[in-house]
């Protein structure tokens, strides 16, 4: 069996499922190591939070949302008042107008031909941000980024919406939880799902910028972390894990606490990878009954640090709620105990975006 090592102290809370998973994952065929990172948690079949090295590929490792990231987008406003802001959102649940001026940022063809929900953000812990930067604790590497305390950002977490699922279901119909048979060619339709990721957090930011009465700007940090990588001639997994060799990461917190950007170090003992968010703590089922039995919908609608939450949809309104999730500062912490990574800067929410909410009469952009 392979070498299982979980990145997290003592003090953070790890479920045993989870724990579980890594374990069964060591053990299949050709494994060398599971890297479990401090947010991680139990998914669907394997691991969330973990990278995986072996030397056969297992899609299933890398799930159906293949090419799911977090990118950071510079954004130039006159004023961030949250609660006009908020209303000027656009409907990230359909794709752009023809000629909506977004589609600029997209130079060329989409990869694949896959022009499903491009442009959408997707549900579950999706989101799109208008954040401040808050405190700087690396002024340099934060001006070699082009960002300064409390400037503002955009923060897009979104991956290929059905065009992951859809590489993924034509593997499983097939073989299962197996490895693949023709890696090659999976690893072809798995780099497409990754591009198209990326293209399609930067339109999902060009749209709002162009909402919120901005232009629109490059990514300073774009990494994905759901994907599988060639390294060293073997097949590095990564299910809620971003890629930590020395690229520059936000760790996501919730839509209610600080995220952190962080700048990566990570060696071949931890798969060269550091945690992707905060990491849920709950079920959707179990966030769901609590947070009812403690809050209400309007109570969900603005954060603990006064910022504002765009969810149309009641339910996940309480499935993604910040008590859902573990503690972000805990899981930085375990990240420099472990010297994986040093905080740059942290970033405050002003408006989060979930889903479309109709109530505000906000139209297609």
């Amino acid at each position: 069996m392979s070498i299982v090592t979980v990145f997290a102290s003592p003090t953070s809370w790890i479920e045993s499922d989870a724990l579980a998973q890594c374990h069964q994952v060591a053990a299949l065929d050709g494994m060398i190591s599971v890297a479990g990172m401090p947010d991680l948690h139990p998914g669907k079949g394997a691991p969330i939070g973990a990278a995986m090295t072996s030397t056969v590929l297992y899609p299933f490792l890398v799930g159906s949302d293949i090419g799911c990231g977090i990118a950071v987008f510079p954004v130039r406003l006159k004023r961030a008042v949250p609660e006009k802001l908020a209303a000027r959102f656009p409907d990230l649940d359909e794709s752009p107008d023809a000629d909506d001026p977004a589609w600029d940022v997209i130079k060329g063809d989409l990869p694949a031909g896959h022009t499903d929900s491009i442009g959408t953000v997707g549900r579950g812990n999706h989101f799109v941000e208008l954040a401040r930067i808050d405190t700087v604790f690396e002024p340099d590497h934060a001006a070699r980024l082009g960002l300064a305390a409390n400037d503002l950002v955009l923060i897009v977490h979104s991956g290929s919406r059905g065009l992951g699922e859809r590489i993924l279901r034509a593997h499983t119909e097939v073989h299962g939880a197996g490895p693949a048979a023709d890696p090659a060619a999976y690893l072809a339709a798995h780099d497409d799902a990754v591009r198209w990721g990326s293209l399609n957090r930067r339109l999902m930011a060009a749209r709002v910028a162009h909402a919120l009465g901005a232009e629109p700007t490059e990514p300073v940090v774009d990494e994905c972390h759901n994907l599988v990588e060639v390294r060293d001639g073997a097949y590095l997994h990564r299910k809620g894990a971003a890629r930590g060799d020395g690229r520059d990461v936000l760790v996501a917190g919730t839509r209610g606490t600080l995220s952190y950007l962080v700048a990566t170090h990570a060696g071949p003992e931890a798969n060269y990878s550091v945690a992707h968010g905060a990491g849920r703590k709950m079920s959707r089922a179990d966030a769901l009954r609590r947070g009812k039995a403690k809050h209400t919908v309007e109570e969900l609608r603005r954060t603990p640090v006064g910022s504002l939450v765009v969810c149309g949809d009641r339910q996940l309104l309480f499935e993604e709620a910040p008590t859902a999730y573990k503690r972000i500062e805990q899981v930085i912490g375990d990240l420099v105990h472990h010297d994986l990574a040093t905080p740059v800067a942290t970033t405050v929410p002003l408006v989060t975006y979930k889903t479309a909410d109709l109530r505000r009469g906000r139209g297609r952009s």
